[in-house]
């Protein structure tokens, strides 16, 4: 059994301010018994392509990073530490850093798909105008399950699920910030539907609904099971939510329903580029 707690956080405009509630967030969990935690996309920043270049840091010398490295030390827990722009030379990413129990640095995952959508009536978001995709899937090794990460918007598209299933993912974690439109269209959904497809765990981890914010997240943080069903789920304020993986209902799911013997690539492949690139620490 591994027990996961997903971070719920109100994020304000003052970082020292995040951090600290992000710290102390972490701590109620570790204290619960949570030995792998996530935080939500963008915990130390608002989200927004006008906010990504004045609090975007270096990684690793940051002092976001450096905060993660040092809350998974003192907890001795697995730390995704949602996501916080990042500054390489010119370019700016949307990136979530993992550490191990021990502070050691386990992936840096940049996010690959960026949220270029318009709604009619709804959202306008244009991430592309401010940041540079990823180009990287991440699997790490947390006890005896392989966990892959997406941020927020990857979970849109099942190949990247699907391939890290093929790489031996149990559990999918996905930080993500979807808004008031996206997100009772689709956050539900997509986590329920990556989870059902490549029947692993799957949690969508969202900071907390801020409605004075300039863009209002969906809150809302919940786990899928590998049937599809909601284990856990939040409400739209700050809080955590806690769910329990077992290996053993990975077994009897897997067993029940053995899609990955019935699939059919005599008629259909899901395959990787020479471009795609991996951080595995399995």
């Amino acid at each position: 059994m591994l027990k996961f707690a997903g971070i719920q956080l109100k994020v304000s405009s003052d970082k020292e301010t995040n951090l600290r509630r992000a710290g102390e967030k972490i701590a109620e969990a570790a204290a619960k018994g949570a030995k792998l935690i996530s935080l939500p996309e963008c915990f130390n920043s608002p989200y927004g392509a006008q906010y990504f270049a004045d609090y975007a840091e270096p990684i690793p010398e940051g002092p976001t990073t450096v905060f993660l490295k040092e809350q998974a030390m003192k907890h001795g827990i697995y730390l995704i530490g949602g996501s916080h722009p990042e500054r390489d030379g010119d370019k700016l990413y949307n990136t979530c850093v993992i550490f191990g129990p021990d502070g050691s640095a386990i992936a840096k995952h940049r996010k690959v798909h960026l949220a270029d959508v318009n709604i009619p009536g709804g959202i306008l978001l244009q991430e592309s105008s401010a940041l540079t995709p990823g180009d990287t899937f991440t699997i790490f090794q947390c006890g005896e399950f392989k966990v892959g990460v997406g941020v927020c918007y990857d979970i849109r598209f099942p190949e990247p699920a699907h391939l890290m299933k093929m790489r031996g993912a149990d559990v999918l974690i996905y930080p993500g910030a979807f808004n008031m439109t996206t997100g009772p269209l689709y956050f539900d959904l997509l986590t329920r539907a990556r989870a059902t497809d490549n029947q692993a765990y799957c949690a969508s981890v969202s900071p907390a609904r801020d409605v004075n914010a300039s863009y209002v997240a969906w809150g809302c943080t919940l786990v899928a099971g590998p049937s599809g069903m909601i284990m856990d789920q939040i409400g739209p304020e700050e809080g955590i939510v806690y769910t329990e993986f077992s290996m053993e209902e990975l077994r009897v799911v897997r067993a029940g329903v053995p899609i990955w013997q019935q699939k059919r690539p005599d008629l259909y492949t899901v395959g990787e580029t020479e471009k795609l690139q991996w951080n595995m620490s399995v």
